[in-house]
Formats: structure tokens, C-alpha cells, sequence
């Protein structure tokens, strides 16, 4: 069976078929599968069960792998992956709806991207359904290259050049959570450059998401007023796509050109366990 790219949603999103992702990639499918993410931003595969090892192969076919942050409250602590879970990684039992680890996830919620608070943002993330609940837990993709195209010809070359401040700590206090001085000193505010350019195909998309603390040197109300209307333009209907989970899928997405956010489901009745890799956009050309 050859690769085969089918569009889901109008203007971004691809389900990726005829190919094993759990077994060594040879170049032609690899790079097919690469410039299907350039072109798609978000890419999904079926019945693709992987073991961690499976998993760290496939990712790091994209580039280097970041590390965990937040060690102290993130439940993948100590591994290579971030686990969307509300399972204890050492004991496998619930983890208590009023555990820090279960607080920490809540800005999962709000829409994001995946490490844009390092100072190295991230190329993509790879996400892995282990253990899906039998209702809820679905995860929504919205694209910020959507947002950007919407804009007038003006308002392109007013954002051209501007650099926004990314806060790790701001986007967690949104739903109350604090982290200690230890864990800040790991996250300090980093500055990217709000529009970005994929060199791969020369278009252009807005690195946004809860993330985006503010502009740098603009008044508080029009920073907060242009991050949220880029948001409200990314994330119109037409330029989402919620996807419900199965065991065994995976999905693949561009950090820099999407942002995403999780769904409720009950932590009480249901088990969960997605495993994320990251990876980086260090010696990465594509970006």
C-alpha cells in the first residue's frame, strides 16, 4: 500500500494512511510524511500503536528531542515524554482530582502550543493514544496560519516585525496554579518573533496561544487586544478540527503554525494516558 494524504478540515489537518510509523522509516515515506506536515499542519494517523521506544524513534526522525519541564508536577517527571494522564507513572493507580500533578494539567485546556515559553521553541509535537476514556478527552487543533492569511495587507505588515514575550508562568496562573522559585528558575519569559515563515513552503503563520504573555513594548490593552483577536481569527469554526481519540492513533503537529487544547473528561470514573514527545527546532531547516 503507497503513502496516502486525505484533507480532513478545509484549510489545514490530513490523515496519513499506507504507512507504518511504528516500524523504521525508509527516506521517501519519512519525507513524504515531512512535507505533509509543511503542508498540513496537523497530521493523523489510525491504528498505529507504538511502545515508548517505537514512539522516541519516529520523533526523533523530525529532530531532537526536548526535555520534560516542570518536573516536579508534570506526570512524564524523569522521562522523555510529557503524559497528558491522569495516571501515576510509578504505581499506575488514579492520580486524585486534587493532586498538584492534576492542578498542573488544567491550562492543557486553554489553547496552546507545545513549548513556545523555551528559548528554543519547539518544530513539533507527537502524540500517542495509550489508554482512552470511554467518553470526553478529545483534543482541538485550530491554525494560526488561517489567522494570519485573514488579515488585510496593512494589518501583515503592522505584525511583520513584532516579538512577543511567552510566560510560562503567566499561562498556568490562568487557572490558579503557582509554581515554587525552584520550578520558576528553569521557565523565565522568553521573546520570539510573532509571525513565523516555513521555509519549506514560504507561508507565513503567527506563534501565538495562552502562552503569549503580551507584546513587547506596546500598552497592555493593544497587546492583549491584537494576541487575543489573532486567537479569535485562528480558532473560527472553519479553521478547527476536534478530534476524538481512539487507542492506537496518532498525531503529529506543527507548533509553530497551531495551537491545540484538551477537552474534559471524568478523572474519577476513567483512565487516560496520552504520551507526548516534543521536538525541538534547534538544527532544524525546515523552520
Amino acid at each position: 500500500m503507497s503513502l496516502t494524504v486525505t484533507p480532513i478540515a478545509p484549510v489545514f489537518c490530513a490523515r496519513i494512511s499506507g504507512v507504518s510509523i511504528n516500524k523504521p522509516l525508509d527516506d521517501g515515506p519519512f519525507g513524504a510524511i515531512r512535507a505533509a506536515l509543511d503542508a498540513h499542519l496537523v497530521l493523523v494517523f489510525s491504528d498505529q500503536p507504538m511502545t515508548d521506544e517505537q514512539q522516541i524513534d519516529f520523533s526523533e526522525r523530525f529532530g531532537p528531542l526536548e526535555g520534560t519541564a516542570a518536573a516536579g508536577v508534570n506526570p512524564g517527571a524523569g522521562t522523555p515524554f510529557a503524559r497528558q494522564s491522569n495516571l501515576d507513572i510509578k504505581t499506575g493507580a488514579v492520580i486524585p482530582p486534587d493532586d498538584r500533578r492534576m492542578f498542573y494539567q488544567k491550562a492543557n485546556m486553554l489553547w496552546h502550543a507545545d513549548s513556545t515559553f523555551k528559548a528554543i521553541p519547539s518544530l513539533c509535537s507527537v502524540l500517542t493514544a495509550r489508554v482512552v476514556p470511554p467518553e470526553g478527552g478529545a483534543t482541538e487543533f485550530a491554525s494560526t496560519r488561517a489567522a494570519y492569511a485573514s488579515l488585510s495587507e496593512p494589518q501583515k505588515a503592522e505584525i511583520e516585525d513584532l516579538v512577543v514575550e511567552h510566560d510560562f508562568a503567566y499561562s498556568r496562573g490562568l487557572v490558579g496554579f503557582t509554581f515554587t522559585p525552584e520550578e520558576l528558575a528553569h521557565t523565565p519569559p522568553v521573546r520570539h518573533r510573532l509571525v513565523r515563515t516555513n521555509k519549506a513552503t514560504g507561508l507565513k503563520s503567527v506563534m501565538i496561544g495562552v502562552h503569549a504573555k503580551c507584546v513587547v513594548g506596546w500598552p497592555e490593552d493593544e497587546s492583549r487586544g491584537l494576541l487575543d483577536d489573532l486567537l479569535a481569527r485562528a480558532t473560527r469554526p472553519e479553521n478547527t478540527y476536534r478530534h476524538d481519540w481512539r487507542e492506537g492513533d496518532v498525531i503529529v503537529w506543527d507548533n509553530q503554525a497551531a495551537v491545540h487544547r484538551a477537552t474534559e473528561y471524568d478523572t474519577t470514573k476513567h483512565q487516560r494516558l496520552m504520551q507526548r514527545t516534543t521536538i525541538s527546532s534547534r538544527a532544524v531547516s525546515a523552520k
